[in-house]
């Protein structure tokens, strides 16, 4: 870990005493916004990255993205300072009480070493327990002399994780999926955590299997162009029975499938459907409502299966009816998106935090390469921004285009400062409906009127992407709309459209 991402205070300079010229500071303006730069760096990278916050204070500023990196399974190793121990009995100012506390339930192992002579066995371990399956963050307070004593060098090991899955329980996965009339596939984050892309491809086209996104998935797994692709499940309980209800068979891989986010009632699959779970989580393994779960990497399961699934003859399901051709003659948030999708590269990254605009995404935007969407895990704001950053940092030689809401936008705002700062080819593409709209969605959802304080069309974001030093254009209408589209997609540092739609 050479690159560090922090927003440091006074008891985390110490650190700073002779830094190795090979190691890189990436300061971020609000801890948020760190946590959310290094959360796209490690997913970018597939390697734990370090972050680095100022005592309780910093940690609790950051606690929103540390909740979605946990959501994301991002492997993170975060830092916080401590004041001296030898004043630790008084309360000092800035300190932290029962600081390896604070962090948890959204940190995997969390500490504050006895001594200062076991600073760097702490973190070693940090880095083991946060790049172990299921990946997540990890915490370490370190007080503020700790930096100065002297200790033994450490020796580092190396832990491998078992990614193999049982094999009596992949081959009567096999069987089951064999024997089935009509399987589904669901695919969740999950599979491209593991770089299982092309061996669910295969399997889906050796099965003739339809494949659904699992709800809110937060990574891409599956070619939305592919005539086996079926769409994108709903995050409640009767919508999810209703899609997979043509199914006898349903193989869910890298996450959870029955994640619900508004209440419902009635089976939590249909009743005919046998179901079938493999995923590196053991969690979510735990709390699935029904179906049978295999623990495992999805890479190495998947492989498994194409040896073992035979090559049964069935019809193709039908291919999915395209999304209509909009005209731009209303200057909606699906064109925006339609238009983006014509114009960008397919290889383009896309990073996602607009939340009202995620059906019209599905529909518009279709995602054709793997690992090139990213978006929370969490529902919590304030991460797609900083998170693009972090991204293009991880990945120099890749287009990220972060498609951000408005209300999400001002979530992290200070993030462009970062990006100016390292140069990052990243083109934020602010979607201003003026409103927080998910709210107003569910406010006719729950039969209100009107919603309180949700209006804010005084916002300007070129103005504040300038502020920042970021160079930015509005669009307006089609036209306007194409041609700052490809003025930022074709720009090679950090750039800003504020889409303005109705």
């Amino acid at each position: 870990m050479t690159t560090v991402f922090g927003n440091p205070g006074s008891t985390e300079l110490p650190m700073f005493r002779d830094f190795p010229a090979d190691f890189r500071y990436v300061m971020g303006l609000q801890e948020s916004v760190v946590l959310g730069m290094a959360d796209g760096f490690a997913q970018g990278t597939g390697r734990a990255a370090i972050v680095n916050l100022h005592s309780s204070a910093g940690v609790g500023h950051a606690l929103g993205n540390l909740f979605t990196a946990f959501k994301n399974q991002t492997p993170l190793v975060v830092t916080a300072g401590q004041q001296a121990r030898s004043i630790l009995p008084y309360e000092p100012f800035l300190f932290a009480e029962r600081a390896a506390e604070f962090p948890r339930p959204f940190v995997k192992w969390s500490c504050e070493p006895a001594r200062a002579e076991d600073v760097p066995a702490a973190i070693h371990r940090a880095w083991l327990v946060a790049m172990e399956p299921p990946c997540g963050p990890t915490f370490v307070s370190i007080p503020i002399d700790d930096w100065d004593r002297e200790c033994e060098p450490l020796i580092t090991r190396k832990v491998f994780a078992a990614r193999q899955a049982d094999s009596e329980a992949i081959a009567s996965c096999a069987q089951a999926l064999a024997a089935a009339k009509r399987p589904a596939i669901v695919v969740g984050a999950g599979v491209a955590r593991d770089d299982a892309w092309d061996e669910v491809v295969a399997l889906a086209e050796r099965h003739n299997a339809s494949v659904w996104v699992a709800p809110m998935s937060a990574r891409c797994s599956f070619p939305e162009d592919h005539p086996l692709f079926a769409g994108f499940l709903t995050a409640g309980r009767e919508a999810i029975v209703a899609a997979l209800s043509p199914y006898d068979f349903v193989l869910a891989l890298g996450g959870p499938m029955s994640l619900y986010h508004v209440e419902g009632q009635g089976p939590h699959v249909p009743e005919t459907c046998e179901v079938w779970l493999i995923g590196d989580n053991h969690v979510h393994a735990a709390w699935a409502p029904a179906g049978t779960a295999i623990v495992a990497g999805c890479k190495a399961a998947v492989a498994a299966l194409l040896t073992q699934a035979g090559n049964p003859v069935r019809a193709a399901p039908a291919p999915r009816d395209p999304a209509p051709l909009l005209d731009g003659t209303a200057m909606t948030d699906a064109y925006v998106l339609q238009r983006l999708a014509a114009l960008r590269a397919s290889d383009s990254v896309i990073v996602e935090e607009a939340p009202s605009s995620r059906g019209p995404m599905h529909d518009f935007l279709p995602i054709l390469r793997k690992d090139t969407f990213y978006t929370t895990a969490s529902g919590g704001l304030g991460h797609g921004l900083p998170a693009a950053v972090g991204l293009a940092m991880a990945r120099p030689h890749d287009k990220v285009i972060a498609v951000l809401g408005d209300g999400s936008a001002m979530y992290a705002i200070q993030g462009l400062h970062a990006a100016v700062q390292h140069g990052v080819s990243v083109s934020f593409l602010v979607i201003k409906n003026n409103r927080y709209e998910a709210l107003h969605h569910f406010g006719r959802h729950f039969g209100m009127q009107e919603i309180v304080g949700t209006k804010f069309p005084e916002l300007d974001f070129c103005k504040l992407a300038e502020g920042h030093g970021v160079n930015a254009r509005r669009a307006t209408d089609a036209a306007s709309l194409d041609e700052a589209l490809a003025w930022t997609l074709s720009a090679s540092g950090p750039t800003l459209v504020e889409a303005v739609v109705v």
